[in-house]
């Protein structure tokens, strides 16, 4: 029971289609077993880009929309392997995308496989642009289950524009008939977003390349997400304190301290853990360093008392009298001069 759903980017320029493709086919996501889960249909996979960008050119239609991004994912228990799954997306695209240039990427490095493909927004063939609206999805998601069925998996009956049938939520696509909820996707969005984030920017642009929109802002309490299918949700409807803003500030900041490589894990007991404990101490040293500002209006304390050296000399001349020494005829007249 594959989705098949269709992610908003935002930013529709030249660099946001790079920043897409590049995400798309990170190695670490899409590498399995030693072998590239990435292709290109009616394209090479790796030139993509420049073959996508040539096509544009030659029918001068370089502006406006530039691609369109599908995500297919597949649940956990499945049981197809991810060249499978990669190959079901190759299906997809050469059934819905015939004269278009498709990027196809396959990520393996999440709980549940996903396919993500790319679509050149004009015709190699005829240089006609790229239009969808609500018919064409559900002409995609039909053939979507044509397609998993012929390789063994279920799929739901036909879903009809209007169908009112268990929608738990307006928006969401079919989450209750796929046993799964739009939340739950957006949590996984962000774990995967955070695997590879060493700060809030690149998190937000992590976010953004699955189709998600976050306003972070300093002025306000909480994360607000935007969803590729328009429900929004904050911070706090997260079932989890880990996504707090604050939390996450914690975490970025400790990456920040300890340095951060994409897909390490955290420390044995999680970096909330460790931030917690070293919160204490924190506070300790502030306290301290509070009370140390405050000493600035203490008096300074007593100098002590200097000797003169006449009476230094006696002092010392007294010391080696008594462990037994003989003194010298000056020490002798000054020790008389005293008695």
């Amino acid at each position: 029971m594959a989705t098949f759903t269709p992610i908003k980017n935002q930013k529709q320029t030249k660099g946001a289609l790079l920043g897409t493709m590049l995400y798309a086919v990170n190695a670490k996501k899409t590498t399995y077993e030693g072998q590239s889960l990435v292709s290109g249909f009616n394209c090479s996979a790796y030139t993509a880009y420049l073959e996508m960008m040539t096509t544009k050119q030659q029918y001068r239609k370089t502006d406006k929309q530039q691609f369109f991004q599908f995500v297919q994912s597949f649940p956990e228990d499945t049981g197809l392997t991810p060249q499978e799954v990669h190959q079901i997306g190759m299906e997809l695209a050469a059934r819905q995308f015939p004269d278009y240039e498709v990027l196809v990427a396959t990520h393996c490095d999440t709980d549940n496989l996903h396919n993500h493909l790319l679509v050149n927004s004009v015709s190699f063939k005829t240089g006609k642009k790229l239009h969808q609206n609500h018919d064409d999805l559900v002409q995609h998601r039909r053939v979507n289950d044509e397609i998993c069925m012929a390789h063994g998996q279920p799929v739901l009956e036909s879903y009809h524009k209007g169908q009112k049938k268990k929608r738990a939520l307006a928006g969401e696509y079919r989450a209750a008939e796929r046993g799964e909820s739009w939340k739950f996707t957006l949590i996984r969005a962000i774990e995967d977003a955070l695997l590879y984030s060493p700060d809030r920017e690149s998190f937000i642009q992590n976010m953004e390349y699955e189709g998600y929109k976050v306003q972070w802002s300093d002025t306000r309490k909480y994360i607000t997400y935007i969803c590729p299918n328009g429900m929004k949700c904050r911070d706090n409807k997260l079932h989890d304190d880990t996504y707090l803003k604050g939390n996450l500030e914690k975490l970025f900041a400790y990456r920040a301290e300890h340095g951060f490589t994409p897909l390490t894990p955290e420390p044995p007991e999680g970096w909330l853990g460790q931030v917690e404990k070293a919160d204490p101490l924190a506070e300790d040293l502030i306290s301290l360093g509070k009370n140390v500002e405050k000493m600035g209006d203490v008096p300074s304390p007593l100098t002590p008392h200097s000797w003169t050296d006449s009476k230094q000399k006696q002092r010392e001349a007294r010391k080696k009298l008594a462990q037994g020494h003989k003194l010298q005829s000056e020490q002798e007249q000054e020790m008389d001069l005293t008695m």
